[in-house]
């Protein structure tokens, strides 16, 4: 069986897996990464959101053999990481989420501020703030249907992310 190197959450990780099987399957049932979420497996719902090289991605729908031995696979549980907190500090787009409590069921939550996260690293590189527009773009599916708390959280989170 093949051997699959990449970074995750800042660590090198090496699995024995076949090409084809999608990273979802890697995080989830080999690694032990549960925040990316099953949701549909077609990238469609985008509960699995992820970040591959600081961009979102949808694990569900990436074969691991596609990966390179220096992608970075940023998942929920190192997001916190990534802005230098430590313990138990937050993400700030984690701490709007709770501020403003976002979540219901919460089985959407890590996807939805993954994208979140992705969605204002994207306009800051592109030297603006999120609009509505921006938002109107999110497309991570809640069944829950708190898109209104969602936007809010984004928005703050926004803020903060300096």
């Amino acid at each position: 069986m093949p051997k699959q190197t990449f970074i995750l959450n800042g660590k090198p990780v090496t699995v024995n897996v076949n090409d084809d099987v999608r990273v979802l399957w890697v995080l989830r049932d080999l690694l032990g990464v549960t925040g990316p979420k099953y949701g549909c497996g077609i990238n469609v719902c985008k509960a699995c959101t992820s970040h591959i090289n600081g961009k979102a991605f949808n694990p569900c729908s990436v074969r691991v053999g596609d990966l390179e031995k220096t992608d970075k696979v940023t998942t929920i549980e190192g997001l916190p990481a990534t802005v230098g907190a430590r313990g138990d500090d937050l993400h700030p787009m984690q701490e709007a989420w709770l501020e403003l409590d976002v979540a219901q069921c919460g089985y959407c939550q890590p996807g939805q501020i993954m994208a979140a996260v992705a969605l204002v690293k994207k306009v800051r590189r592109e030297g603006r703030e999120i609009t509505e527009a921006d938002l109107d773009r999110i497309r991570n599916v809640c069944r829950c249907g708190t898109y209104v708390r969602i936007r809010e959280a984004i928005e703050k989170g926004a803020r903060a992310m300096r």
